[in-house]
Parts: C-alpha cells; structure tokens; sequence
C-alpha cells in the first residue's frame, strides 16, 4: 500500500507494537505525538524490533488541540486511534480525563472524515464493556456496555469516548461513509519495548518487587500487548471488521493465578513474589489507608469471563497464552531495570 496508516500517540506502549508489526508486514507508517522531542527515543525504541525507519514518518498532533491533524491525516486511507490517557491514580475530578478522551475521539474522526478517511480503527477498553457489573457472574460480550452509574473515571473515559465514536459515525455528519471498528482490550500485558514507565506495568512490577505482602480474591482479563497489535491491524485489513465492536481477551485468572506463574519463574532467581491470598475483608479495611488498593475493592470475589469469539470467528485472531502474556512483560521488567 502506497499510501501511509496513521496511528496516534506512537510513543505508548500499544502503538510501538502496532507500528512494529504494521513496518514488518511493509506498511508505511505515520504517526502522531504530542512533541517532536520524543521522536529520537520512539525511532529508537522500534528500530530494536525492525530496521524501517525510512517507512516511517512522525508528525506533532495532540488530542487536546486542532492544530497538526490535517497534515496528519493527509493522503491516509486507514487510522488507527490508539492515544488516549491511562493513569494510575483517580484524577481529582473525573473531566481531566473524560474531556481529552471524548474531544480528543471526536477531532481525531472529524480530521479523518475531511481527509475522506476509508476507515478508522480505535481502540477502547474492556473497560467500555464489563466496568459497572461487579457481582454479575456472566461471561461478557460486545453486546454489553459499562454501567455508568457505578464507575469512577477511566472507564467512563473509554465508554464516553467510544459512544463518541460511534455517535459519529451513524450520524448524518458522516457523508463520506467512513467505516469504524472498535478494540476492546483487558489489562495488557506483554514486552515493555523501553525504559518509559507505562501504567500496565504496575500490576506485575509490584508483585516482583514484593511491595505486598499478599493477593486480594480478584479476577482480571489479560491479553499481550503483541496480540492486539495483531487484532488493531487485523479489524483495518478486515472488510467484515467494519462497524464492529471486538473484545480481544487472552483469557481471565485470578490475581493469586498470575502471581504464582510469576513465583514459579521467579522465586528461584531471587523474586520474593507473593502468593498468599488474603481474606477480602482484610483487603477492603486496608484500602480505606491506599489508595491504590480503594480501586479494586468493588471487584473482589467477582467471578466472570470475557468472550473473544467474535475477534477469533471475524478477524481469525488467536492470542497468546497468559502464561506468556504475563512471563514476557516481567522478563522486559528485568531488561528495562524496573525490577
């Protein structure tokens, strides 16, 4: 393909594995970042990975300003939305990140709509499909959204956003036809390509550093950073993909399940990794002094699935082992020297 795919905020840690495997399959890459100054680090970052520098360009474009996007999207055929804030904390009001997420949404698909853009892939959560349902033992799919009235505020910023996205497109504001397909990852595990601290990694960087001394009763989706990569490029290759949600988990387990593959890798190399876990009572009475720990009570002893059918049946993807998923992500941990 001549012309360029455009991925937005190239320097995170899912896009630099999009951008990977778009430069390995021979794409042209451009991509956006809120500065210029962190162009060498990114060239860098993915030069370790595949030697295309000169398949890819890099353009300043920030979600929370007009300016850039029309070059950006100049000549693009395909978008991949893949910016959007992550933080670690709760902000203090939940609009610093809703605001940048739904505007952002919204000028990213406005600039692509005027380009006459073909399709836009972006890239949601899991947190836009089961937030909200604590206690409901089902098994998830792209028919369920977040219940917005007990969340707190990154998952409003992803249901907000993709409704956005989806607003737009079925309204008669779309003229040109534009096509839109959502990712919906879990928590994403997988290689950390530098030394940049990214939110994802907090999870497994604390259980190597044995910062606690034990699990609470808590069951995650997981999915590799490398495999929505793949299902990113496989929802824009994709002509059935138009107009589709697509949940792209590896699998659930219990917090205690990653723990211990992380023991039996590790312990012996000398990671005093936990693997008790603690009664959920004791969990709830400690974050009423953590913060961290005060955003995942509502989720304990919460039993469910997700259900990646669909992303296998459409898109022909298949993920990675948890084992792997979460293996490599600490193995990057050690190389990186965060751990």
């Amino acid at each position: 393909m001549s012309s360029p795919i455009l991925v937005t905020g190239a320097s995170g840690f899912l896009a630099i594995h999009t951008i990977v495997q778009l430069l390995q399959q021979g794409y042209k890459v451009r991509g956006t970042i809120r500065s210029l100054s962190k162009e060498a680090e990114v060239r860098e970052t993915i030069s370790k990975y595949v030697q295309a520098n000169h398949q890819l360009e890099i353009l300043p474009a920030d979600l929370e300003q007009d300016s850039g996007w029309d070059e950006a999207m100049r000549g693009v055929e395909y978008v991949l939305h893949i910016a959007s804030p992550f933080p670690l904390f709760e902000p203090k009001h939940e609009d610093e990140l809703i605001i940048p997420a739904v505007q952002g949404t919204q000028r990213v698909l406005r600039a692509a709509h005027k380009a006459k853009v073909k399709r836009v892939v972006q890239v949601s959560s899991n947190a836009a499909i089961s937030s909200g349902h604590e206690g409901e033992n089902k098994t998830f799919t792209e028919e369920d959204w977040t219940n917005l009235d007990k969340v707190g505020a990154y998952p409003k910023s992803k249901t907000f956003a993709e409704r956005a996205a989806w607003d737009f497109i079925n309204s008669a504001e779309n003229t040109n036809r534009m096509e839109l397909a959502t990712i919906n990852p879990p928590y994403i595990l997988g290689p950390v390509p530098n030394k940049n601290f990214r939110t994802s990694v907090e999870l497994v960087r604390t259980y190597m550093l044995g910062q606690v001394p034990g699990v609470g009763r808590i069951k995650m989706g997981i999915v590799d950073v490398r495999d929505v990569a793949t299902a990113i490029i496989l929802a824009m290759q994709t002509p059935e993909a138009a107009g589709n949600r697509f949940l792209c988990s590896g699998g659930t387990l219990w917090i205690r399940e990653i723990a211990q593959i992380l023991h039996k890798e590790y312990a012996k190399r000398g990671y005093k990794i936990p693997t008790i876990e603690f009664p959920s009572f004791l969990i709830r009475f400690i974050a009423l002094f953590d913060k961290k720990i005060s955003l995942v009570t509502s989720s304990l002893d919460w039993d469910y699935e997700l259900s990646s059918e669909k992303a296998k049946r459409i898109l022909k993807w298949q993920p990675r082992s948890n084992e792997e998923a979460i293996l490599s992500m600490a193995e990057s941990l050690i190389e990186q020297g965060f751990v």
